[in-house]
């Protein structure tokens, strides 16, 4: 296992779809304490990340807690849990992924209730993990991490990365609809620029904040619009998205980067 100085992980939720595969990426190919998180369940999704993991220490490196992202306490418990497991190691990588997807072709498609679920989940969670998760990153002062030159190249410095979406960006909207969706994923793109600025005060060059979009990838998530288009496994975006990750510098903060490494403008 790595030293407390190489710092551990977070990835939440990842019960499944694309936060079940980074987990089990970030295990098989990294030496990293892990944290996972499931709304329920934790003993299953805990045996499920290390069915058939070759690495012997992976058990050891992995720590599963249900978390439901769009309730605070479950998150605050969270957090509490990481002090008494970690209690030295700061925070080096965060995949914050929550998503839920109410399709509406029309306004006149749009559901009050289904709305509100997709702002709780989509916008809300991302900001209670922000609050919660962001006191473990390293400040100013702290040492740079242990470089990692393993499988998956980790940088020097802290990366907290929220997963947004490319039809998020106002910028690339050509086909209209998804309106609940769009709205608030859009909102994950303001809240990574709006962290960074906040991380370039606090941390300077030990974190950064940036978005995510892992590509249109074939998981139940995506089960309503699988109409044939071309698409990812959970398991090609996840080696893709570490990839990209892995190889950005201090310039890729505060911005939005697809699977490919391209940014995705807001």
């Amino acid at each position: 296992m790595a030293s407390p100085r190489s710092g551990f992980a977070v990835v939440t939720p990842a019960s499944r779809g694309i936060g079940f595969a980074l987990a089990r990426y970030l295990l098989q190919h990294t030496d990293l304490p892990i944290i996972a998180t499931a709304r329920r369940n934790s003993d299953n999704l805990r045996h499920r990340l290390l069915c058939g993991m070759e690495n012997s220490a992976a058990e050891q490196r992995l720590s599963v807690f249900d978390v439901d992202v769009t309730e605070e306490p479950t998150v605050r418990s969270l957090a509490d849990d990481i002090r008494q497991t970690h209690p030295k190691a700061p925070l080096r990588l965060a995949l914050t992924v929550p998503g839920i997807l109410h399709v509406e072709k029309s306004p006149s498609q749009i559901d009050a209730h289904a709305a509100l679920e997709s702002l709780k989940v989509n916008t809300i969670g991302p900001m209670l993990l922000m609050k919660h998760l962001t006191p473990f990153l390293p400040t100013r002062s702290s040492p740079l991490f242990d470089p990692f030159d393993g499988e998956v190249k980790l940088p020097q410095h802290a990366i907290y990365a929220m997963m947004a979406a490319r039809v998020g960006s106002i910028s690339d909207n050509r086909m209209g609809g998804w309106y609940s969706y769009r709205a608030s994923k859009a909102a994950v793109f303001q809240l990574a620029k709006t962290l960074d600025l906040y991380l370039e005060g606090k941390c300077a060059d030990r974190a950064i904040s940036l978005a995510m979009h892992p590509g249109t990838v074939k998981t139940d998530f995506t089960k309503s619009y699988q109409d044939g288009r071309e698409m990812l496994s959970a398991e090609e975006s996840a080696e893709r998205l570490c990839g990209v990750l892995g190889s950005l510098g201090l310039e890729g903060r505060g911005r939005c980067w697809d699977w490919k490494g391209c940014e995705v403008r807001p």
